[in-house]
């Protein structure tokens, strides 16, 4: 089913949208530019998604998402950052590297100084409500820090738009050097996870009974905070800042899958792509005077959605 939902999804993303494929001169252009735009957006729905499962796992909590980690801050922080040191001081100094792949690069350099900071403070040994707190932190000091470049891109409108446009979220204009950026990432990083689903699933008995089982459990907390954050970093950087896929994809699939790791992520990857692929594809059929940012459509469908998902497994007891 899940394949069948992005295979439809898939469908849709090239034939729907502005340009009109009828016409001979026009249809391979569109059908390439769709095609890229629909490469991004399948590995920022995954990725979102399968750290939307790691993180679920890590704290033992179907309402956690990728967020709680303070990456996703991070990494809107360095996008946020080198959008306007680049086009103030760099541009001009940096001319040998391709001005696209400038903004993915800052995500990712974000995401990852953010990583390195929650690692240092929690330390081996800390208690996964550290972890927590932490991340909290981090995203209320991220956060803090890009309100404030926003404001004071708003004195030149060129960037001012960037700047929004990117916080919002989207996958316009994304082309093959974000995919070729992003793909390792996330195929890597969901693959080596993967090989982490027995100590998930040990970990949602309990730390003390995982450990007793023989899971080395700090070893544990810190590669999978590893594996989410550079996840949630390569979603990022092609997709900015996208709400609610890597809480809702996860939380949908489990009554489906079961809480067997081994069988959750593969299906929260696909289920992801599946979504925001869905959620892509309506930014361009719903009527406006421009188009909606994919942000925006993954938030208006994914509240209400969760909101249901939530209230039938609080009625069924899944929820405390």
């Amino acid at each position: 089913m899940l394949v069948l939902a992005l295979g439809s999804a898939v469908a849709l993303s090239f034939f729907v949208g502005e340009g009109d494929l009828s016409n001979e001169a026009l249809r391979g252009t569109l059908l390439r530019l769709r095609a890229w735009r629909l490469a991004n957006t399948v590995l920022a729905g995954a990725a979102l998604a399968g750290a939307g499962v790691l993180v679920q796992g890590l704290f033992r909590n179907p309402l956690a998402s990728p967020s709680i980690l303070g990456t996703s801050a991070g990494a809107t922080l360095g996008g946020v950052l080198v959008l306007v040191l680049w086009n103030a001081l760099l541009a001009a100094r940096l001319d040998w590297i391709p001005a696209e792949l400038i903004l993915p690069v800052g995500c990712l350099l974000g995401a990852w100084l953010s990583l390195t900071i929650l690692l240092a403070v929690t330390g081996r040994g800390a208690s996964i409500v550290t972890v927590l707190l932490t991340g909290f932190i981090l995203s209320s000091l991220f956060l803090s820090l890009g309100s404030l470049l926003m404001s004071l891109a708003q004195n030149t409108w060129e960037m001012g738009r960037a700047v929004v446009a990117f916080t919002l979220g989207g996958v316009d204009a994304k082309g093959p050097r974000h995919a070729a950026l992003a793909l390792p990432l996330v195929a890597v990083t969901s693959i080596v996870a993967m090989g982490w689903s027995r100590h998930l699933d040990l970990l949602l008995s309990g730390e003390e009974e995982a450990q007793s089982l023989g899971v080395d459990v700090d070893a544990a907390r810190r590669w999978v905070i590893v594996w989410a954050s550079t996840l949630t970093a390569a979603a990022v950087a092609i997709g900015g800042n996208v709400a609610f896929v890597g809480l809702v994809v996860p939380h949908a699939l489990r009554p489906f899958t079961g809480p067997e790791h081994r069988v959750l992520i593969p299906a929260a990857l696909v289920g992801g792509a599946a979504f925001l692929t869905a959620a892509d594809v309506l930014t361009r059929v719903l009527p406006s005077a421009g188009t909606i940012p994919l942000g925006v459509v993954t938030g208006l469908v994914g509240a209400p959605l969760f909101l249901l998902l939530l209230a039938r497994a609080s009625r069924e007891g899944r929820i405390a």
